[in-house]
C-alpha cells in the first residue's frame, strides 16, 4: 500500500513538474498577405512547434505592420517571423534564430516593379514623376529593394516619384491597383507577383524589372525566452523536412542557421 501511495505520489510530481516546464507562447507573421492565408501559412508551423517543444504555441494575426511591430515590443508576440527590415526594428527585443530558403534565391530575396501591360512604362527611368503604390515604407520586398535599385540609377524615389502606400500593406492590393489603373507602378516581393491572379485581368501586369537582393525573412524569438527553449525551437526547425506540410504552408524549401549580425546591411538602410 505504502508503494503504491509513493509511486502515485510521484507521477503526480511529475505531472506537476511538465506544467511548470510547458509554457504558452503568441506566433505571428508580418501581415503582407490576407487573413486566411496568413492562418493557412503559420497554423502548421504552430502545430509542429507545439508538439515538438512541448508548449502551446498559439497563432495570432495583426491588423498591419505597425500594429505587428507594437505587439512584438511590447512582449505579446513571442515568436516572429517577419521581413529583414522590421527584425532590425524589433531586435532590441527579438533575437533571429534562423532565416528562410526558399527558390532561386536561397536565404535572399528581392523585388520587383510592375506595371500595367500598355501603360508605356518599359524603363526604370520611366517611372519618373509617376504614381507608385509600395506595400510599406518598412516592406523590404515591396519597397527597399526597389529604393536601391532606383538610387542605383540616379532615381530618387521620395522626390522624383509619388508614393502611395497599399491598404492594410498587402501585396495583392498594389497588383490589384496597377491591374485597374490606380496607379502607373508598384512595388512588390518578386514571390508575390502571382498571389491576386484570380482578381485581376490575365495578361494585365507586366514587371519593368527586378530588384536589389536582400537577406530573407526572419523567424525571431523574445530575447527573455528560456536558452533551452531557444535550443528545441531552433533545431526543431532546422530538421523540418523540404516536403512537409510546415514549409509548404509557408512557401519554404528550408530553414539556416542565422545570426543578428546576418542583418546589418539593412541597418544601413533604416
Amino acid at each position: 500500500m505504502k508503494m503504491k501511495f509513493t509511486t502515485i505520489l510521484l507521477l503526480f510530481l511529475l505531472s506537476i513538474g511538465s506544467s511548470l516546464h510547458a509554457a504558452e507562447y503568441k506566433l505571428s507573421m508580418l501581415p503582407r498577405y490576407f487573413p486566411d492565408k496568413l492562418t493557412a501559412m503559420i497554423t502548421p508551423l504552430a502545430d509542429y512547434l507545439s508538439m515538438e517543444t512541448g508548449n502551446s504555441i498559439v497563432p495570432i494575426l495583426t491588423e498591419n505592420f505597425a500594429s505587428y511591430e507594437t505587439e512584438v515590443l511590447q512582449g505579446n508576440i513571442v515568436i516572429g517571423y517577419q521581413n529583414p527590415l522590421v527584425y532590425v526594428h524589433v531586435s532590441s527585443k527579438h533575437e533571429v534564430l534562423v532565416t528562410a530558403v526558399k527558390g532561386k534565391g536561397g536565404d535572399r530575396f528581392r523585388g520587383i516593379i510592375i506595371t500595367r501591360s500598355g501603360s508605356g512604362i518599359k524603363t526604370l527611368a520611366d517611372l519618373k514623376g509617376k504614381e507608385i503604390m509600395i506595400v510599406s515604407s518598412a516592406s523590404a520586398g515591396g519597397f527597399l529593394s526597389q529604393k536601391l535599385t532606383l538610387k542605383e540609377n540616379d532615381i530618387d524615389v521620395n522626390s522624383d516619384c509619388t508614393l502611395s502606400v497599399a491598404a492594410d500593406n498587402r501585396q495583392e492590393n498594389v497588383i490589384l491597383s496597377v491591374s485597374i489603373a490606380d496607379v502607373d507602378a508598384g512595388f512588390i516581393r518578386e514571390s508575390a507577383l502571382h498571389k491576386a491572379d484570380e482578381y485581376i485581368m490575365p495578361g494585365s501586369i507586366t514587371t519593368i524589372a527586378d530588384t536589389a537582393w536582400l537577406p530573407n525573412w526572419a523567424l525571431s524569438v523574445d530575447k527573455n525566452m528560456p536558452e533551452g527553449q531557444k535550443k528545441d525551437i531552433r533545431e526543431s526547425l532546422l530538421k523540418l523536412p523540404a516536403e512537409g506540410n510546415v514549409l509548404k504552408a509557408m512557401g519554404l524549401s528550408a530553414f539556416k542557421s542565422a545570426s543578428d549580425a546576418d542583418y546589418d546591411v539593412m541597418r544601413t538602410l533604416n
